[in-house]
């Protein structure tokens, strides 16, 4: 039984199998999406194992780090740890609190081991371009689109500004595959297409996967099937009654699998070690012009509109809700237009929810007025669980997705509308309209940048010290939230096995997530200072820094600096002369004793 009722039923495309040769043109749009993706990726290409986007390096090194260390794991024979001291040590990190990526990590980790880490990020910031609009051309299809019109609308999802932006440095983002394909398998145990129990297992393994993944993403997934599923429950209630029994075991189905798959990784976040919960903030204040200012990274751009991006203080990484004016007015048009297909209705209100919520929890400013949080849907949102930690301008990667969706099913729609018989001409209409109206959403190829190389002498030095696997190494720069170089030469050769320092989410003082590694974070930030050249001296400090070694416990230091430098004149006082100099590191052995 369907929600919808039949006269108002999708296309038969969603009930029958496509016609001869749909599967053939089927697999040539997937393959325009994968040449789209690798001109959108084309400058990384060039060199895969060294070059990477520019813009947002401390979360590329971030992700080389994610996958060297699922790659390392399965080397030995075993998953990733969930809680591990390899960054962050002494105390540690918790993974599952982080956007470890574990999945595609595990999954790449023969290619990380044989060509790299960036090579690794690369396949999958490609893979997420193609694979995502891929994965929403698939689920349109299924509920009745046209191959022209699901070819158009998975473009609109799989390479929106929301995904290319978010492929400057957040993988987790980017590889927006599984979202649609959840989605999908919601509406058919809603609906009761097919088994519940069947739809409802293969949801589980999805929202496990997903979780995998990127948590967050799943955050942003259940938000957008509660609006659909609002919709239909507001438009068919008799339906809905039901089909209540029917779609809650598909649903309990679905949350058993899922926690059958990801049960302990959520008890690890939970109840684990170094669990941490969020403190809700205040109200963040969303940016209108946002949606109409096409950033530098799109094809069609202007001085002013580049300038405007840059002023947004998340910069272009998170500029995620640019539609444009023409799409913008053709999905008003159509959702208008076409309010009485459920399809449509059901994505229009769906995009509609999740633009404004990528608007925050209010007040708005609006052309010299602020409306006030209480008529966004996230001020009602933003104190349930999970929602805390949410960078709300991220709702606007499913919400690309279902304008991608809104377009298909209207320019369907459009076509069918029109009175037949009628010129031949006028059948290319609603076509022309819907590509130029996406026109503007056209990216230019990642500008790239170098990756960052290890120092010269780097692994020689690690060889001379031959310290345990599992030994704690002080570096200098120490790994912050601004200083990444070390993550990035941990993940290219494989040392140190553990590193004091660390970019990553932990609980502060009262539990609540900060980017800090604990007590000893001002230790850290001041021999950062004296690494950079800067920074006063005296006792106070000297007390300060050997307070701080007392608490690492480090095996070794490591310093990637000169032995007349700032730095190494300060080491060089407080520990004495260094082990050796290989080039341009500085190295000195720890005993257990001298750190007390």
């Amino acid at each position: 039984m369907s929600l919808v009722p039949a006269t108002v039923e999708p296309s038969p495309v969603a009930e029958t199998p496509p016609p001869r040769g749909g599967t053939r043109a089927s697999w040539l749009v997937a393959c325009c999406y994968l040449l789209g993706a690798l001109v959108v990726t084309a400058r990384l290409w060039v060199d895969p194992a060294g070059r990477m986007q520019a813009a947002d390096a401390h979360d590329v090194d971030l992700f080389a780090w994610y996958m060297h260390y699922s790659a390392t794991a399965v080397a030995h024979g075993r998953l990733p740890a969930l809680v591990t001291t390899a960054l962050g040590a002494p105390r540690g990190v918790n993974l599952m609190w982080q956007t470890s990526f574990l999945l595609p990590g595990v999954l790449l980790s023969p290619v990380t081991l044989l060509a790299g880490p960036q090579v690794s990020l690369t396949i999958a910031l490609t893979l997420g371009l193609a694979g995502s609009a891929a994965s929403l051309f698939w689920v349109l299809r299924r509920w009745g689109a046209s191959i022209t019109a699901a070819a158009l609308g998975g473009a609109v999802y799989g390479f929106s500004p929301a995904l290319i932006n978010s492929g400057l440095g957040h993988y987790h983002l980017v590889f927006a595959v599984l979202p649609p394909l959840i989605i999908d398998a919601l509406l058919r145990i809603i609906t009761g297409r097919g088994s519940a129990v069947r739809a409802g297992a293969w949801m589980g393994v999805l929202t496990a996967a997903q979780l995998f993944i990127g948590e967050e993403e799943l955050v942003y997934t259940a938000v957008a099937g509660l609006a659909l599923l609002a919709t239909l429950a507001l438009s068919y209630p008799r339906a809905v009654r039901d089909r209540a029994p029917g779609a809650a075991l598909g649903l309990l189905t679905g949350a058993a699998v899922a926690l059958l798959i990801s049960g302990y990784a959520l008890w690890v976040q939970l109840r684990g070690p170094l669990r941490e919960h969020s403190v809700l903030g205040a109200s963040h204040s969303g940016n209108l012009g946002l949606f109409v200012d096409p950033p530098g990274t799109l094809l069609f751009h202007t001085t002013a509109s580049v300038a405007v991006v840059a002023a947004y203080r998340l910069k272009v990484a998170e500029v995620l809700t640019y539609l444009g004016w023409p799409l913008i007015a053709v999905l008003a048009a159509s959702a208008i237009c076409f309010w009485r297909d459920p399809r449509v209705r059901a994505a229009a209100v769906t995009c509609a929810v999740l633009e404004l919520c990528s608007q925050g929890g209010g007040p708005l400013p609006m052309h010299g007025f602020r409306l006030p949080g209480r008529f966004l849907p996230y001020h009602w949102l933003q104190g349930l669980p999970a929602m805390a930690q949410v960078i709300t301008g991220r709702f606007a990667i499913l919400g690309a997705g279902a304008a991608g969706a809104v377009l298909a099913f209207s320019l369907d729609a459009a076509r069918s509308a029109a009175p037949r018989p009628r010129p031949a001409w006028r059948r290319s209409i609603p076509g022309a309209v819907a590509v130029l109206a996406v026109l503007p959403l056209i990216p230019l190829p990642y500008q790239t940048t170098a990756v960052s190389q290890a120092p010269a002498g780097w692994q020689a030095a690690f060889t001379r010290l031959r310290l345990a696997p599992d030994a704690r190494v002080l570096v200098v720069p120490v790994t912050l939230a601004l200083h990444t170089e070390v993550m990035r030469w941990q993940a290219d050769t494989g040392v140190p096995g553990s590193q004091i320092g660390g970019y990553f989410l932990s609980p502060g003082p009262t539990g609540e997530a900060v980017f800090s590694i604990g007590p000893t974070q001002h230790a850290a930030q001041y021999l950062n200072e004296l690494w950079s050249g800067r920074g006063p001296t005296g006792p106070s400090y000297t007390a300060l820094v050997r307070s701080a070694l007392a608490y690492w416990r480090p095996a070794a230091v490591v310093v990637v600096a000169s032995k007349t430098s700032l730095l190494g004149r300060f080491l060089t006082g407080l520990l004495g002369p260094p082990a050796f100099q290989v080039r341009r590191v500085l190295a000195w052995r720890l005993p257990a004793r001298a750190a007390r």
